[in-house]
């Protein structure tokens, strides 16, 4: 039993208990061998009486001990100490994500993404020395007090049965992939799973998956939906959407593949947020892509599930009969028994059932031939809204589309159909005295060309003989450009984009181009800078605030806490709050800079001095006092402390005292006064008697004040 006080593996002295989880409970230790603080993870008593868990403990401590990444805890040593099993680690200072996340309510896209990258980093160096962290989710993830993100409890995860996170890590169940809830095999993409769930509740403040019991939940995360976090919040870029689906997708296969292949999409998602760029890929399908209607898959999935049935019906029965075989051949076979298992209605059941899926199937892909060679057709009266609702889902799902024939389609014919595809159509003229004006002679992707969705589709359009010139309107502002287009007779189409070399404002581009002619009143898309990307963040103001908040101030601002300072700090009301920050409030700086700060520790304590001598009793003092007594002297403040004593017979005593705590003290002295013998004669008879002297001790303080110190 974990004792506070006490010393573990000769070296680790137990401080305070600062977490617990499922299996373990952590505590603040110091290495006396090192003179470091760390963090101890100390295995519960249930799970040490386990010897088969414990060995698995050793094993995966020990390979996460191998880990050194600067987004992984480290893990120092692992050790075994009367029963008790414990793991020493790094301790960072700071707050687990989902800590993070329950005191924003939710983060901006780009923080979650970039503390995204940050944790699939972790993992990745994990997963590249063969460690699977199996239990990814907020609170296995610290923020430190520096910003810098780490992801802990590698390796206990994977020592853990499928019982033991059902029944004893209650939060897990949110971030589990449908093989392990499943309780089937899981590998480094099941980490990936949970930790596109986890970017899920970081950027909506929720799990996509919730309900009373563990066992609903898991349910929910094999058979439902994915729900998109743009239903919750609408402002999220649709990459960072389909990443988000792609590593959520039920299959292991279709997700992705390696941290590698989603870190890449997470940096590009901070460069290109609006673009759609992840591709889902379905390694069982074939190389052309095949569109089913939403009632050809429901047709589908009762025949599957009709054969699934009649799988397991004819599997069942197979087993039967091969039992009945291996009893027969070790001649231990029983017919009373045979007769028993044996149900000839059963029997007759199955073979209704085998022939009615055989002719299912039959029918199926005969349906599915059928359908794709055109002869069956439904849905022919399909309203627009219908085509149009098909159409979205069709753009969500399918990674290309086949480029279609728009040759002799008139413009507007040409930009709807293409539009409906999920490309951009883009408009050129040529002057032709062949083809009528408006109609479109070609495009410079071919026919049934398999084409990424969002691509962009130049079309060649008839300018007929009478077509206007298009002017040059590159360079100048976009009020310039559409009068000059104006005059000419043209429509301006503007599209913005970022530009370095462009003044924000100017025609960075245009289609069609200068010189080409195309008919009057045609439309011409101009593209206008925004000026250079802005790389600047501004500074904000994290005086006042603590420690904490001020952390994630600057990390939301897109800035890097530095180092925090302990300093005293005149103003009381800034007492254990930031007092001081590196760069100026409001000023713009390069994002990521450091940004250090000093914490007051309220204002300096005040202390004086003293520099002067002191003279011996007055007669005023005590009319006894003579010089040469010998005396004890004292000086205390007034405060209680002594801070200076001696004894001596000569004065004055110089005295010379800095730092003192107070403004004001005493000195005492204390001496013994002796007197003389004396000598008494009787007048009447002459005799003399010797009267002895006496001793008194005697003691008084005289006051004194301190200068204070500057």
């Amino acid at each position: 039993m974990i004792k506070i006080g006490m010393i573990i593996g000769d070296r680790y002295e137990i401080l305070e208990k600062i977490g617990t989880g499922g299996m373990s409970d952590v505590y603040k230790a110091k290495d006396h061998k090192l003179n470091r603080f760390v963090a101890t993870k100390v295995l519960k008593q249930e799970f040490s009486e386990n010897a088969n868990f414990v060995s698995k403990f050793r094993i995966e401590a020990q390979a996460a001990a191998g880990l050194m990444h600067p987004s992984i805890v480290n893990v120092y040593d692992v050790g075994e100490e009367s029963g008790i099993y414990y793991i020493v680690m790094e301790l960072v200072e700071g707050i687990t994500l989902k800590k993070y996340i329950e005191k924003k309510a939710r983060l901006s896209v780009k923080e979650a993404v970039s503390i995204a990258i940050q944790v699939s980093m972790g993992i990745e160096a994990a997963h590249n020395n063969h460690i699977i962290h199996r239990d990814i989710k907020p609170q296995n993830i610290i923020i430190s007090k520096e910003g810098k993100v780490k992801v802990t409890d590698f390796g206990i995860a994977k020592a853990a049965t499928s019982n033991t996170i059902t029944s004893n890590v209650m939060g897990s169940v949110h971030y589990t992939s449908p093989e392990q809830a499943r309780g089937g095999y899981s590998d480094e993409k099941s980490d990936i799973y949970s930790l596109g769930i986890t970017l899920f509740e970081m950027l909506t403040g929720r799990v996509p998956f919730n309900g009373e019991t563990t066992v609903a939940i898991a349910i929910k995360h094999i058979q439902e939906e994915m729900p998109s976090p743009r239903d919750y919040i609408s402002e999220i870029p649709v990459s960072v959407e389909q990443i988000v689906f792609k590593c959520c997708q039920k299959s292991p296969d279709r997700r992705y593949q390696s941290m590698a292949e989603l870190i890449d999409d997470l940096k590009k998602a901070l460069i290109t947020p609006d673009e759609d760029f992840v591709k889902v890929s379905d390694p069982d399908e074939e190389a052309s892509t095949k569109f089913i209607s939403d009632r050809d898959m429901q047709q589908i999935k009762r025949q599957s599930e009709r054969r699934e049935y009649m799988e397991d019906t004819m599997r069942l029965r197979s087993q039967v009969e091969d039992e009945y075989d291996d009893e027969e051949e070790d001649g231990e076979y029983d017919e009373e028994d045979y007769e028993e298992d044996y149900d000839p209605k059963m029997e007759k059941l199955t073979t209704i059932l085998a022939i009615v899926a055989a002719v299912l199937i039959g029918g199926i892909i005969l349906f599915l031939v059928g359908k794709t060679v055109g002869i069956f057709s439904f849905d022919n009266n399909k309203t627009t809204e219908e085509e149009s609702s098909s159409t979205v889902e069709e753009q969500t799902t399918v990674e290309q589309v086949e480029m279609i024939n728009v040759i002799g389609m008139t413009l507007e014919e040409a930009r709807t159909e293409l539009t409906k595809l999920g490309l951009k159509p883009e408009f050129t003229y040529v002057e032709s005295d062949s083809v009528t004006e408006g109609v479109v002679i070609s495009a410079n992707i071919s026919t049934s060309t398999k084409v990424d969705v969002n691509t962009t589709v130049v079309v060649t359009v008839s300018a007929g003989v009478k077509g206007v010139e298009v002017p040059n309107v590159v360079g100048v502002s976009y009020a310039e450009a559409v009068t000059a287009l104006d005059q000419k007779g043209f429509v301006a189409t503007k599209m913005e984009s970022y530009s370095s070399e462009v003044e924000k404002g100017n025609v960075i581009s245009q289609t069609p181009e200068a010189g080409s002619k195309a008919p009057s009143g045609s439309a011409v898309t101009v593209r206008v800078s925004l000026g250079a990307e802005e790389t600047k963040v501004r500074v904000p103001n994290v005086i006042g605030l603590d420690e904490e908040d001020a952390t994630i101030s600057l990390i939301e601002s897109g800035l890097t806490p530095g180092s925090v300072t302990e300093v005293n700090n005149e103003d009381a009301a800034l007492n254990g709050l930031i007092c001081y920050q590196s760069y100026s409030v409001g000023s713009y700086v390069d994002a990521g800079t450091v940004v250090d700060m000093r914490l007051s520790i309220g204002p300096k304590a005040k202390t004086y001095s003293y520099n002067g001598s002191i003279a011996a009793p007055t007669a005023e003092e005590d009319p006894d006092y003579r010089d040469g007594i010998e005396v004890r002297i004292a000086i205390t403040t007034s405060d209680g402390r002594e801070i200076w004593g001696t004894t001596t017979s000569t004065f004055p005593v110089p005295v010379n005292f800095t730092g003192i705590s107070a403004a004001s003290g005493t000195v005492t002295f204390a001496y013994t006064v002796t007197t003389e013998p004396t000598t008494i004669t009787n007048p009447d008879t002459g005799e003399t008697t010797t009267v002895p002297g006496t001793s008194q001790d005697k003691s008084f303080t005289r006051p004194i004040e301190f200068v204070q110190e500057q």
